[in-house]
């Protein structure tokens, strides 16, 4: 038991909602529906009406051949059971073809919404939330969703046929519609009995779905790794245990909605033979006609199917509910990133303030405390210190990817959180140090922020960068093909299309990962060729990985443990010999023209002498 239920706990963002909330919220989206909704409510009645009238005028018949005037009227009831067939066929026609188009509208309505919630989520939410997981409830869970509205579309079909059925029960023998209707308080404890277990078994079915999803997601994104270290028997043994899991999972799932129609009919079944008895009893006395005897078998055979249907449905009900409440929970995840107000933030200068800001990603272990900057409008600086210093997490604060616990960040002497976002990130600039493009061609990704740019406008913004000479390597220009992640690009390529991408936008501050630490010496000479334009009278945010971008920044922040140790340009703090000297000689030193290894740094005339 503890295998099948390992890594099948609640995300954090789940939660559980009443039969009586969900159905509600369900409720909510078919009711823009109600025209297609109140046909399909007339169909069903009538094709149930059609049904309920089989054998009616099959009894009709028996007592035809009993008395001796089938010669006279069989032509009349053979044309009753042809029209009653022929309507039936007709109204469920209409029901089902209804039925699929209401459905299908809702589901697209519900995924639409699951889409959207997932495009506001916080970065946050991915941080801790495996993508495959979330893919399985956008996709899976709503396509589960629909089985609620076919199954209460059914519902509601068979709690009409079993109404007409009682009523000709009572019709023709009370004493036996008594006996028939003991039965039902049987089934309905079966069926809730039945609930609780398919609620459950649901629910632990679709989370280990989640997690096959989540692993051939993430094994998708790096197979090339896994080709590369020869891991692939590797990657198979970590899959076979998830997919085992699913596997045992489903089947128990499968094992209790198995169960439930063999036990329904059973009761069922004992119920018929009591009335066979009962009722051949009444007809050998003369209490019962043979042709209401036959009516009343064929009736009890056309309420005890929908009888157990609508017991079967509330074990079956559970995975479209079970479905239901995993999209929900997705679309109510509570933002942690929440704005005050909403005021336009205009055109930006650029000018960024840290007052007094504590962050942490969990909130107990704080990366900032009580952190103070200010970065002046215009203003180039580099962030540089080692691996967790909190460099990344400043360019998150400011990007508004992350909402920070205590303090103040001002944007031109406002509060970040008051700022209308979308408006604010328009002029955000941010380039990833693996920057991702989208499938299509060079020049879509580059008209990205802006998709409204032409063409003359794209091909300036890619011939400003680097000198546009990058363009004549690619095959078709602007009009290449980036492929999947942009994997038909060189890593050098890529980072050209950010920047002119960067361009087109004309963001008024900007964030750069160091966009030249994977790439080749040439490649490295034009993208800072394009980065002095792009970081030309703009606010200038860079995480600093190559001396050739740090030296020529207005000024360089030191950080160490979420905290400034140090502040000022590159041969100022080199001369200082303090951290800065440190951190120098441990990530930059060997990318100086003047270090000679085996030797060290050697100093011309104009370079201060670091401290080792």
């Amino acid at each position: 038991m503890g295998f099948l239920m390992d890594g099948l706990d609640a995300e954090d963002y789940d939660r559980t909602y009443s039969d009586r909330a969900l159905l509600r919220r369900i409720v909510s989206y078919f009711r823009p529906k109600l025209g297609a909704m109140s046909l399909v409510a007339v169909m069903i009645v009538l094709s149930s009406t059609s049904q309920a009238a089989m054998p009616l005028v099959a009894s009709w018949g028996v007592d035809a051949i009993e008395g001796g005037t089938i010669a006279t009227v069989g032509w009349q009831l053979t044309a009753a059971l042809l029209a009653a067939g022929a309507l039936g066929w007709v109204f469920n026609y209409v029901r089902q073809a209804y039925s699929a188009r209401v459905t299908g509208d809702v589901v697209l309505q519900l995924r639409e919404d699951a889409f959207d919630a997932v495009l506001e989520r916080d970065l946050s939410f991915y941080d801790e939330t495996p993508s495959g997981r979330i893919v399985s409830r956008v996709t899976s869970d709503t396509d589960d969703f629909a089985t609620v509205s076919t199954l209460t579309m059914d519902l509601i079909s068979q709690v009409l046929m079993v109404g007409f059925v009682t009523v000709l029960l009572f019709l023709r023998s009370i004493q036996l519609a008594l006996l028939t209707l003991l039965v039902v308080p049987v089934v309905i404890g079966l069926a809730l009995l039945f609930r609780r277990l398919a609620r459950t078994s649901t629910r632990r079915a679709q989370r280990s779905l989640s997690r096959v999803n989540a692993n051939l997601q993430e094994t998708m994104g790096g197979i090339a790794i896994a080709k590369n270290f020869r891991q692939e028997q590797q990657v198979y043994d970590e899959f076979r245990p998830i997919n085992r899991q699913s596997y045992q999972v489903t089947l128990r799932q499968g094992f209790v909605f198995s169960a439930i129609f063999p036990v329904l009919f059973m009761v069922a079944g004992l119920g018929t033979v009591a009335l066979v008895q009962l009722g051949g009893t009444a007809v050998l006395s003369d209490g019962l006609s043979a042709g209401d005897w036959y009516l009343f078998l064929q009736v009890v055979a056309l309420f005890w199917f929908p009888l157990t249907s609508i017991a079967a449905f509330w074990s079956q009900f559970q995975q479209g509910l079970s479905a239901s409440e995993r999209v929900f929970a997705l679309i109510d995840a509570p933002p942690r990133v929440v704005q005050t107000a909403a005021e336009p933030p205009g055109k930006l200068a650029g000018r960024i303030e840290f007052q007094d800001v504590t962050f942490g990603y969990n909130p107990a272990n704080p990366v900032l405390q009580g952190f103070n900057l200010t970065i002046e409008a215009g203003e180039t600086v580099a962030l540089v210190g080692h691996t967790g210093a909190g460099k990344s997490t400043l360019s998150k604060l400011i990007t508004r990817f992350y909402e920070f616990q205590e303090g103040r960040l001002l944007i031109d002497d406002r509060d970040i959180r008051t700022l209308e976002l979308a408006g604010y990130r328009k002029q955000i600039g941010a380039v990833p140090q693996v920057p991702f493009l989208f499938s299509g061609t060079v020049a879509d990704n580059i008209r990205y922020p802006r998709p409204e740019a032409g063409d003359d406008e794209v091909l300036a913004a890619a011939a400003a960068v680097g000198g546009g000479d990058w363009l004549d390597a690619l095959p078709h220009g602007l009009d290449t093909d980036v492929g999947e992640h942009g994997r038909a690009l060189s890593m050098g390529q890529r980072q050209l299309v950010a920047l002119a991408r960067l361009l087109i936008q004309d963001p008024a501050i900007v964030v750069l990962d160091e966009a030249t630490a994977s790439v080749d010496p040439l490649t490295e000479a034009q993208i800072q060729e394009g980065l002095d334009l792009v970081l030309a009278g703009r606010t200038s945010i860079v995480i600093a990985h190559r001396l050739s971008t740090i030296e020529h920044v207005d000024r360089i922040i030191v950080l160490d443990h979420g905290q400034i140790v140090e502040e000022g340009d590159h041969t100022t703090l080199l001369a200082r010999g303090g951290r800065y000297c440190q951190v120098y000689n441990t990530y930059f030193r060997h990318q100086s023209p003047n270090y000679r290894a085996g030797t060290g740094f050697v100093p011309t005339t104009t370079d201060p002498i670091p401290t080792r």
